[in-house]
């Protein structure tokens, strides 16, 4: 499987078939992700962790006991960092034919911080369960992913820009990136908010966060994870498709709404 195949195919699961994790799948996924690295060079510490050892439980999840979680520094950029390296995980789980789905809240999340054996100035953002997808998924599954419209995306010209924010970039006009753009696109959220929005300037593309209500607390902004969720996407998805990037954070200056704002960008070619 292609990443670009894991984009497009993966799906939150949070109703898995019972059967453990297989160990080498088990040795597989957690030698992956201690190897993972994201463009802030913000280092992650990972770990597989048993439910029923530890006490960890999630309302949403049922039918398999094991989770992966990452915990690091709380430093700048560590969201987008985190969302990056996690996501890169993610996909590689689905390309094993292991299930996943991002957890920030609906956890016993002392349980889990605990398990991680988080210090001062340490933060775990996310979690995720790992296990087999059941051929059905719970009524309870069901209902939250049609609550979220998680099957729905933003049109192409209403996530990604031409220049400025005032032109909607059509898929023609970026035909050389497209295929990285759907990439991001497709992309998983918070309660599926799609908060990336991508301006392309000559050989650059630079992603801005829209913001959302309730998810900045001015110390922690959770969609920034998704950020860089988006940035994983885009730098996958190019360089499968033969396209070189380069990473950087310089603020091209162009004018963005009020409630959007600069994260990063990739030179591309």
């Amino acid at each position: 499987m292609t990443i670009l195949d894991a984009i497009k195919n993966r799906r939150s699961v949070r109703t898995f078939d019972g059967t453990a994790l297989r160990p080498d799948d088990a040795q597989k996924i957690i030698g992956f992700a201690e190897k993972v690295g994201n463009p802030y060079g913000i280092p992650i510490e990972w770990k597989l962790l048993d439910a029923k050892k530890y006490g960890l439980s999630s309302p949403v999840i049922v039918g398999t006991d094991t989770y992966i979680a990452g915990k690091m520094r709380r430093v700048p950029h560590a969201e987008e960092a985190f969302g990056y390296a996690f996501e890169k995980v993610v996909l590689f789980a689905e390309e094993l034919g292991a299930g996943t789905t991002w957890i920030a809240g609906t956890m016993n999340r002392n349980a889990f911080e605990k398990a991680m054996e988080l210090t001062d100035g340490e933060v775990m953002p996310c979690v995720s369960p790992l296990g087999y997808p059941a051929k059905k998924m719970s009524l309870r599954e069901g209902i939250m992913r049609k609550g979220i419209k998680a099957d729905s995306r933003l049109a192409f010209g209403e996530a990604f820009f031409d220049g400025s924010f005032d032109k909607p970039l059509t898929t023609e006009s970026a035909v050389a990136i497209a295929g990285a753009l759907e990439a991001v696109r497709l992309a998983p959220s918070a309660v599926n908010k799609q908060p990336w929005r991508v301006v392309l300037c000559g050989n650059s593309a630079h992603f801005y966060e829209k913001k959302s209500r309730g998810y900045d607390d001015g110390a922690w902004d959770i969609q920034k994870i998704d950020m860089g969720i988006a940035l994983c996407h885009f730098d996958a998805a190019a360089n499968e498709l033969g396209i070189g990037t380069a990473f950087e954070i310089s603020d091209p200056g162009i004018d963005a709404p009020d409630d959007t704002v600069y994260i990063a960008s990739f030179k591309y070619e």
